[in-house]
């Protein structure tokens, strides 16, 4: 009988978003695939996981997810972690669900953190619909993959390095108009959580004034969207 391989999300700031289940399923799993064990041991030790781990990154999943779904195959359950947040969302997790898939192996994917979705919803923009675009590219297809979602009508989210975040604000802006309506979410979850809300020029301008840090979810409204004025958000939450 094959067992099946456990896609669980682990928190992207805050400890306390770590379900019960997501703790017993780690526990309960033969071996803990983990993008960075390093990054991973502190999370396994809080919560009292002493599941084996091991490295599965984007630079080594493409050699090992076809030995690693032959193991499910035969019978054990895997677990896949990321550093934060849920795998296969620009995370590794893809290739290896992918390969399981076409072995015929339980895939079962547990709900829990992810950046993008609370970003969506503090936006204040339309979330009915929505494009997740991650990270753009760095040269290649960077322009004509902006100007694509310009064109857009939904609400479109981008993963963002807090050094480029001007720059591709910049560049945003170039291809939607000055006065296209966005939000800038930052280290979400954490302690110093926060977002900003405005046009593309006025987020522009307040982050060229205000150096950003730490993890960057950019929100951008459709191309029929209106334009609100600047605003702040700033969230204190429990102890992490």
């Amino acid at each position: 009988m094959s067992g099946c391989l456990y896609i669980v999300p682990t928190p992207v700031g805050n400890m306390a978003d770590m379900t019960p289940r997501a703790v017993e399923v780690l526990k309960q799993a033969s071996l803990v695939l983990a993008e960075d064990t390093r990054t991973s041991a502190p999370l396994m030790q809080r919560f009292g996981i002493d599941t084996p781990m091991q490295s599965h990154h984007k630079y080594n999943e493409h050699d090992t997810s076809a030995t690693l779904a032959s193991r499910i195959l035969a019978g054990e359950n895997i677990a896949l972690i990321s550093d934060a947040g849920t795998p296969g969302i620009s995370d590794p997790g893809f290739m290896l669900s992918r390969e399981c898939r076409r072995l015929g192996v339980d895939v079962i994917t547990l709900p829990g953190p992810t950046a993008f979705v609370p970003a969506l919803v503090n936006s204040g923009l339309p979330c009915d619909r929505f494009v997740f675009e991650g990270f753009l590219p760095q040269k290649k297809g960077r322009a004509s993959r902006i100007k694509t979602l310009a064109e857009d009508e939904r609400t479109f989210i981008i993963y963002e390095s807090p050094l480029r975040l001007v720059k591709t604000l910049t560049q945003l802006a170039e291809a939607c108009g000055d006065e296209r309506p966005a939000s800038v979410s930052r280290e979400i979850s954490k302690i110093y959580e926060s977002t900003v809300r405005g046009t593309l020029a006025e987020l522009i301008n307040y982050f060229s004034a205000n150096q950003a840090k730490g993890e960057i979810v950019i929100v951008v409204g459709g191309a029929s969207d209106s334009s609100p004025k600047i605003h702040v958000n700033k969230y204190k939450d429990i102890k992490r």
